[in-house]
């Protein structure tokens, strides 16, 4: 089963405590939500785990390896972080290629089985730059989960996605549980978080309630 162990976190930027003394164990199989107000601390918890910031002390143990140390970044992780950004004269479908070149292993079929997932079937021959905000949304989602990554960070997944699709990305996130991966999901819509996550951790002040 994957396992995330995280141990007395702290992040402090120009004197500012942005994460306080966190600790924490995730294990797989469960889908876990971040709630909590803007600037708790909810993004930039994300980010130490991703391998994006390192944490002023504390350590990150995933699957018995230390992270900063033994490794640079987890070895297996997609992310969807703030906004994302992909290259706009490229089609949607050619932008997800391009990832599920760098990955490895990723077959067109699933690329395009993908695509239909996140309501994109009909635009992925569509160029990213002609894509509403929900379209780019849909496609960082695609991005984030292609090639069944073990950990799975989203942050605010369903921003910019209109009513009617909120269901489809909530049953491609649910589908991907299983004991072998980890998926982290911050999302300010209690009801949607709630439906989505097996375990809702509370974030204030940098601290885990």
């Amino acid at each position: 089963m994957m396992q995330i162990e995280v141990k007395n976190l702290i992040k402090k930027i120009h004197g500012n405590q942005i994460l306080n003394d966190i600790s924490y164990t995730f294990s797989g199989g469960k889908v876990y939500g971040l709630r909590g107000k803007n600037g708790c601390g909810k993004t930039m918890f994300m980010r130490t785990l991703a391998g994006l910031v390192r944490p002023t002390s504390g350590e990150i143990w995933i699957q018995g390896k230390q992270l900063y140390k033994e490794m640079s970044v987890p070895k297996s992780i997609g992310i969807l972080i703030e906004n994302p950004s992909f290259l706009g004269e490229y089609t949607g479908l050619q932008n997800l290629k391009m990832l599920g070149d760098l990955i490895g292993g990723v077959s067109r079929e699933e690329l395009t089985r993908l695509m239909e997932q996140v309501g994109l079937g009909e635009a992925k021959d569509k160029k990213y730059y002609k894509y509403s905000l929900g379209m780019k949304q849909r496609l960082g989602i695609a991005g984030a989960v292609i090639g069944n990554p073990e950990i799975i960070l989203l942050d605010e997944p369903i921003n910019a996605i209109d009513e009617n699709s909120v269901g489809d990305i909530r049953d491609l996130i649910l589908s991907l549980k299983t004991p072998e991966r980890i998926i982290i999901v911050a999302c300010h819509d209690r009801e949607e978080l709630e439906l989505l996550s097996d375990t809702i951790i509370n974030m204030a002040e940098g601290r885990f309630r």
